[in-house]
């Protein structure tokens, strides 16, 4: 039963009160951190190819996908409030399921996270390249693209991808103040961009390109919405902020629940106004559907705005999902299911140093060297497995702790965490065979690992005096 053996709640509490991570983060940071994370490629590149899979009713897809994830964000919510301690889900599964499932999910998060940040850091490098193309710089092609993801064409590394990575591992690796301010910045640029193209591009909806709405039935609606559900990936990374939150109980159910409100408002919008411009069959091989819907209008000058945004959206997503992966490992360290090393927190810049610059120069190469198409799944499994197991714990939470203190309670307990966990698995069922196998596989040489050396070297292993009664 040792490998059932869950963290005591009030020890965890303690711990993350003496680890050196500063205090500094409001409701608003919260919020726009959110959005930092969720507004980047699902939107800027990938609604073209949702339109090709739904059609206008790409609408639909969107909102099925924002259901799936508001059903996880209000069980995000409420453990967020009763156990503000970095980690997320990790951290929320190890004070109720059990280590080994903490254990595996907290892997899983690791490939969710890191493959997001090297899946976006290439599309920031297509966009960057085409930005620098309007401008008559053209990168070596050698350079500009991953083996193999270019068909005819030798390409040896994406390095664009790469030096992205590098440098908002450095911004992360600074301090988190320093990291907000950016993102809070940046963020506030891409929704004026977002915001301009549904102001701009609502003038030229054509409402016969809605027809046919759903061209290729409910089938085609719910493939669309296992593929878009990429675009709402990041509002669970708010969670890993806990321990620097000044009064996380109040602000981060804020920061998760308003961020995913906001995104999803303005995703369904963008479908709706995207679609109504360009009749669906034109987005075929389009990697800049936003832009192409403001070309295809005549606004060629929107349309440079929109890419600006695109770049920026793009920057933040990186920036807040390395800041979340960081954060991760930082608890499964501190747990000792890590190296100890990786929990280190700087003298100077009160941040996990070492942990940082690992998941940066990792990713930075996967960025580098693996194509887009082979990443994007692997993150919608992983990410769809994570928000089952959070509506599961709140089911346990409620069992097993019903006086915890909460500043936020889940509505609808049992009925929304098992329609979330009802949603997950039925867009997991609608992804590849071939992502379902690397998935496991992934899970594999996690329990091989745990196996291996995690579950001897756990905390609780050693001091057993931490765990639960």
């Amino acid at each position: 039963m040792s490998l059932f053996r869950t963290k005591n709640i009030e020890a965890m509490l303690e711990v993350s009160e003496h680890d050196g991570l500063r205090k500094v983060l409001g409701p608003v940071d919260l919020v726009l951190m959110g959005i930092g994370a969720i507004i980047g490629t699902g939107i800027f590149v990938l609604t073209g190819t949702g339109a090709l899979t739904a059609g206008p009713a790409l609408t639909v897809s969107f909102i099925i996908a924002a259901m799936a994830c508001g059903f996880a964000a209000l069980c995000y919510a409420e453990f967020a409030s009763a156990i503000p301690v970095s980690g997320s889900i990790y951290t929320y599964c190890y004070a109720t399921l059990g280590e080994i499932i903490a254990w595996m999910i907290g892997w899983d998060l690791l490939l969710e996270y890191g493959l997001a940040t090297s899946a976006v850091s290439v599309g920031w490098s297509g966009y960057f390249q085409s930005l620098l193309a309007g401008f008559g710089v053209q990168l070596p092609r050698a350079l500009s693209a991953a083996p193999g993801s270019v068909p005819d064409v030798h390409t040896l590394v994406n390095l664009p991808a790469i030096l992205i990575m590098l440098a908002i591992t450095w911004v992360v690796s600074y301090g988190v103040r320093e990291s907000t301010r950016l993102n809070n910045v940046m963020v506030v640029i891409k929704i004026g961009v977002v915001v301009l193209f549904i102001a701009v591009g609502v003038w030229h909806v054509q409402p016969a390109n809605w027809q046919p709405f759903a061209p290729f039935g409910f089938s085609g609606v719910f493939n669309a919405a296992a593929l878009m559900f990429f675009a709402f990936i990041g509002f669970d990374a708010v969670t890993s902020a806990a321990e620097e939150v000044r009064n996380p109980g109040r602000d981060l159910p804020i920061g998760i629940i308003g961020s995913l409100a906001v995104c999803a408002v303005l995703y369904v919008a963008v479908a709706a106004i995207m679609t109504g411009i360009v009749p669906f069959a034109k987005f075929e091989g389009v990697d800049h559907p936003v832009s192409l819907a403001l070309q295809y209008a005549g606004q060629n000058w929107v349309a440079g705005f929109v890419d600006l945004g695109a770049i920026l959206g793009m920057t933040t997503v990186i920036l807040v999902m390395t800041y979340g992966q960081t954060r991760i490992i930082f608890a499964m360290s501190r747990d000792g299911l890590l190296p100890e090393v990786l929990s280190t927190v700087h003298p100077v810049h009160a941040t996990p140093f070492t942990a940082t610059w690992t998941v940066g120069i990792v990713f930075a190469t996967i960025a580098g060297f693996v194509p887009l198409n082979v990443l994007a799944e692997l993150i919608n499994i992983g990410t769809l497995s994570a928000f089952a197991l959070i509506s599961v714990s709140i089911l346990v939470l409620r069992r097993t702790h019903p006086h915890l203190p909460r500043t936020f309670r889940c509505p609808g307990v049992p009925v929304v965490p098992l329609l979330s966990v009802a949603f997950c698995l039925f867009l997991m069922l609608h992804l590849q065979v071939v992502t379902w196998i690397a998935f496991l596989c992934w899970l594999v040489l996690g329990l091989l690992i745990y196996f291996g050396y995690s579950r001897r070297n756990a905390v609780l292993h050693n001091h057993g005096g931490d765990a639960q009664d």
